[in-house]
């Protein structure tokens, strides 16, 4: 009986108390400033500086060529260079399975850091090479760079972290994005690097986060469910955790480990082809493909491209609109800080649904805002608001907990895929709004934001009615929850039965499992 409450009272310990320790604290703030950092700062470091980049292009031209540059050929470069940077982010995307499978979830870091280098330095150098062609290939380098470090960060904390902890560790990349997409506005600044001279160093320092990775992360763990479930390296696997956990007894996580690798070693790995065929992992997969979706289609970006005509038709400054784009990439670092710290106590369905609740009712009443700004004066304040009620509800929900859930609802074999599918539809579906949006922008003005409205509810209602709280329970039981939703029987429980047959009083040893497990 005493070795009964032993190890309920051990197993509660690690399912509540693992405790944040400085190992973890700090692969988590180099993983994610060495990556995640990088893909924020990118998606928006071209938007303040994009005039002076735009002259060089001309002038290039001109210098080349003796005649100016047609206004429809710089618009399609200038479209390129834009574009390029999501486009890469999905070929990046396409690249993560094969990846972290090969070389591990540190190593494909890694190895990514390289090309960013590569991409900062081709930047950092293209006025002096009078070159422009060098700026939209370094992008598309850099796209894959950000397709590859949006998939694997999460993947790697993920696996890292107790699972009292992992939804906060999750939402940390997501801080790094936002992070880095003030650091890009603040540095743009006109009186800063926004400037004619300053724009090819401030394109160049994304080069800087990625050094330090390089030279701080090897002295770090691998992830410990890579290290024992696909490389079957169980003393490797142990002393990482050991020393991510910071205590020598880490009995209990390497048992639920190979509870999953026992149950998984019927499936194999999985590859995409075969992860979009398996009915086991059907609404899992569906499930990723719509939050993804509804996060990128959810118009994110075409708010903040509104932001900055929305300020100025309420009587901001023109000088001022940048100094309002920064007050709002602020609110946005907070709101996602916020996330942090609230993703475990309340969970990952609340933040969802009242993050996308929130996006959905502030671009139906943006609709209205923007029609009837010119008619009724204090309409333009109001789209103010909606705006930053906007941003705040993607920053709690929409844009953190989609790639928390991704790591949490698969297994160690189909995770690489279920990443990879994800990935692939967010970075496509960016590519498309931007691709889209000026379209739809000229065609249907303000209402355009109907169209977002509607995404977001339709998000709304699936989360609501599909997606599984996952808050505090291992891979295990949030696989065994989907299970039910697939109707399909999991086949590790069919494994520990015949474990359990072969020791004598074994199936009160069963029962007592799955009471601290469920």
């Amino acid at each position: 009986m005493k070795l009964k409450g032993e190890k309920q009272s051990s197993a509660n310990n690690e399912g509540s108390k693992g405790k944040m320790t400085l190992i973890l604290a700090t692969v988590t703030l180099i993983s994610a400033f060495g990556s995640s950092f990088q893909y924020g700062y990118n998606v928006s470091v071209i938007n303040s500086p994009a005039p002076y980049m735009q002259d060089f292009y001309n002038q290039t031209y001109y210098n080349r060529t003796g005649v100016p540059m047609d206004s429809s050929f710089q618009t399609l470069l200038w479209s390129l260079t834009v574009s390029m940077y999501p486009l890469g982010g999905f070929f990046g995307s396409l690249i993560v399975w094969p990846l972290v499978n090969n070389c591990g979830r540190k190593g494909t870091l890694l190895i990514s850091n390289l090309l960013s280098i590569t991409a900062a330095i081709l930047m950092g150098t293209s006025e002096l090479a009078k070159t422009y062609e060098v700026i939209i290939f370094s992008r598309v380098i850099m796209g894959i760079f950000a397709g590859l470090a949006s998939n694997v960060v999460p993947m790697f904390l993920g696996e890292m972290s107790p699972r009292n902890l992992r939804g906060a560790i999750g939402i940390v990349p997501q801080l790094f994005i936002s992070i880095g997409i003030l650091i890009a506005q603040i540095l743009g600044l006109n009186i800063i690097l926004g400037n004619a001279k300053g724009w090819p160093v401030l394109l160049a320092l994304t080069g800087i986060p990625s050094l330090i990775q390089l030279l701080i992360l090897p002295f770090f763990p691998e992830s410990p469910r890579y290290l024992l479930i696909q490389k079957g390296n169980e003393e490797q696997a142990r002393r990482a955790l050991q020393k991510l956990r910071g205590r020598d007894d880490v009995d209990d996580e390497i048992q639920e480990m190979r509870q999953e690798d026992r149950s998984e070693k019927e499936e194999g790995q999985f590859t995409v082809l075969s992860l979009c065929t398996f009915r086991g992992l059907r609404w899992q997969l569906i499930s990723i493909i719509v939050m993804m979706m509804g996060q990128q289609l959810s118009g994110v970006n075409g708010v903040f491209y509104y932001a900055d005509r929305i300020f100025l038709s309420a009587g901001v400054d023109e000088n001022s609109v940048q100094y309002v784009t920064v007050s709002i990439g602020a609110i946005n670092v907070i709101m996602t800080l916020l996330a942090v710290f609230i993703v475990e106590s309340l969970g990952r369905r609340i933040l969802l649904l009242a993050g996308f609740g929130f996006c959905c009712v502030s671009c139906a009443v943006l609709t209205l805002a923007l029609n009837l700004q010119t008619t009724v004066s204090w309409m333009s304040y109001l789209s103010i608001v909606c705006v930053i009620v906007y941003i705040i509800g993607h920053a709690i929900g929409a844009s953190p907990i989609p790639f928390v859930m991704i790591t949490e609802m698969f297994l160690q074999s189909s995770r690489p895929a279920a990443f990879m599918v994800g990935g692939s539809v967010h970075w496509l579906s960016n590519f498309t709004v931007g691709l889209v949006f000026l379209y739809m922008e000229a065609g249907l003005g303000p209402y355009s934001f109907l169209i977002f409205c509607a995404i977001c509810l339709a998000t709304i209602v699936y989360i609501f009615f599909i997606v599984p709280e996952t808050k505090n329970k291992t891979f295990m039981e949030i696989n065994r929850i989907m299970a039910k939703r697939n109707k399909v029987e999991i086949q590790e429980d069919k494994e520990e039965l015949k474990d359990f047959q072969a020791v004598p009083g074994g199936q009160a040893e069963k029962k007592e499992i799955s009471s601290h497990e469920l």
